[in-house]
């Protein structure tokens, strides 16, 4: 990812959806060219110059202070998952290709002791690193797959099979791109992550509108309402927990939000359980 071309769209973008009266400033009364707030009409609000933030849009500033950033981030009421993105962007890590990713031991210790619910480990691009046996019978076959398949987000756009596992897949998608553009930032050089994301512009409408859209989230909670053949729909809610030795990895747990769906994965894992041998 071209992290000053990625500014540029994510600045222009931000502003376009603000008006004066969303920020407190009154609408002069001129024709608006583009719509949105004005290039000035952000400076203002942020307290720097017109020249200096245009040479920001633009991805021609050099040297951005945090204080300056920080400001911006008010002037356009961004979010603080889209403040973050905006400091990783100005201030890119590097552009080197990030190395192979493997599972903490801690984490992998933390994910074999889950018996009763679903969860995995993402790590970078949405890779799905490692899994439990609930999580592979509730989701995908992730041992089945081959390991370039193992990636959240080709799953949800490109397996035929994600709209029937997941029956809020508009939500489902949404967050999906959502936090691979965020975790995008963390590594503008990797070209692993450009030709994924190639890759699905190509294959998937959907991923493409929901791509140019620019939403930016970081992965923390939320809720799904999946499906199974065999217990059918159940609502269940997830939680990210995130290792201090690597950033970059996520641990999902995924949880019964109601006793429909707790029986629901209760009656899973017994129909997915390994044989115990005989004693």
């Amino acid at each position: 990812m071209d992290h000053r071309a990625e500014l540029r769209a994510f600045l222009r973008e931000r502003r376009a959806r603000l008006r004066p009266d969303d920020v407190g400033l009154r609408d002069d009364g001129r024709r608006r060219r583009v719509p949105g707030l004005r290039r000035e009409e952000v400076a203002r609000l942020a307290g720097v110059s017109v020249d200096y933030y245009v040479h920001l849009e633009q991805g021609r500033a050099r040297q951005v202070s945090d204080s300056v950033l920080d400001a911006v981030a008010r002037a356009l009421r961004l979010t603080p998952d889209e403040h973050a993105y905006l400091k990783r962007l100005a201030h890119p890590e590097g552009t080197a290709a990030p190395k192979p990713q493997r599972v903490l031991d801690g984490v992998a210790d933390v994910l074999a002791a889950l018996h009763h619910r679903p969860a995995y480990v993402v790590g970078r691009r949405t890779d799905v690193l490692a899994w439990n046996q609930l999580a592979a019978a509730l989701f995908a076959d992730f041992t089945a797959l081959r390991p370039a398949q193992r990636n959240m987000a080709r799953l949800v756009f490109t397996d035929p099979a994600a709209p029937t596992v997941y029956r809020t897949w508009s939500r489902k998608a949404d967050d999906v791109v959502a936090y691979l553009r965020f975790d995008a930032a963390r590594h503008p050089g990797d070209p692993a992550l450009t030709s994924l994301i190639d890759e699905l512009s190509a294959a998937s409408p959907d991923f493409r509108r929901r791509w140019a859209a620019g939403e930016v989230r970081d992965k923390r909670n939320g809720r799904l309402t999946v499906h199974h053949p065999a217990v059918g729909d159940l609502e269940i809610r997830y939680e990210t927990l995130r290792p201090a030795g690597d950033p970059d990895q996520a641990l999902i747990v995924w949880s019964p939000t109601d006793e429909r769906a707790a029986t629901a994965l209760t009656l899973l894992g017994t129909l997915t359980a390994e044989p115990q041998p005989n004693t």
